[in-house]
C-alpha cells in the first residue's frame, strides 16, 4: 500500500509560475483506485478541468486538461513531487509543461486543504 492516499482529498494551489493556468480560486478534487489517482478542477480561472495520473512512490506522472473562462481549452503533463507537511497534509510540488498553444513550462505548487 502506497503511503499517499489521494481517495477524496481536496488540494488548492499555494504558488505558480506566469504561465500557469490556476489560481487561488481553482479548487482540485481528488479520487484514487490503487495506483490511478484523477482529480476534477475548477474556479477561478478554469471552468472545468481534469486530471489523470499514475502514482508511483511519492510521485505523481500526471496529464491535465482544461477549458478556462476564456474558452481555451488546454492540456498538459507534469510530474508531481509528493511530501508531506508538519501537520501530516499532502503537498504537492509540480514540473509542468503545456502541450498546446506554445509549450510553455513552469512550476507550481499545492497543498491539501480540508
Amino acid at each position: 500500500m502506497d503511503k499517499f492516499n489521494f481517495n477524496n482529498k481536496r488540494f488548492t494551489l499555494l504558488k505558480n509560475s506566469e504561465k500557469g493556468q490556476v489560481n487561488s480560486e481553482t479548487i482540485f478534487e481528488y479520487k484514487q483506485d490503487e495506483n490511478l489517482v484523477t482529480a476534477d478542477y475548477f474556479g477561478g480561472t478554469v471552468k472545468y478541468g481534469k486530471i489523470i495520473a499514475d502514482l508511483k512512490d511519492d510521485k505523481l506522472n500526471m496529464l491535465y486538461q482544461c477549458l478556462t473562462t476564456d474558452n481555451e481549452l488546454k492540456a498538459g503533463k507534469a510530474i508531481a513531487q509528493i511530501s508531506l507537511t508538519e501537520d501530516g497534509k499532502m503537498k504537492l510540488n509540480l514540473n509542468w509543461e503545456w502541450i498546446t498553444n506554445g509549450n510553455d513550462k513552469g512550476e507550481s505548487e499545492y497543498f491539501e486543504i480540508e
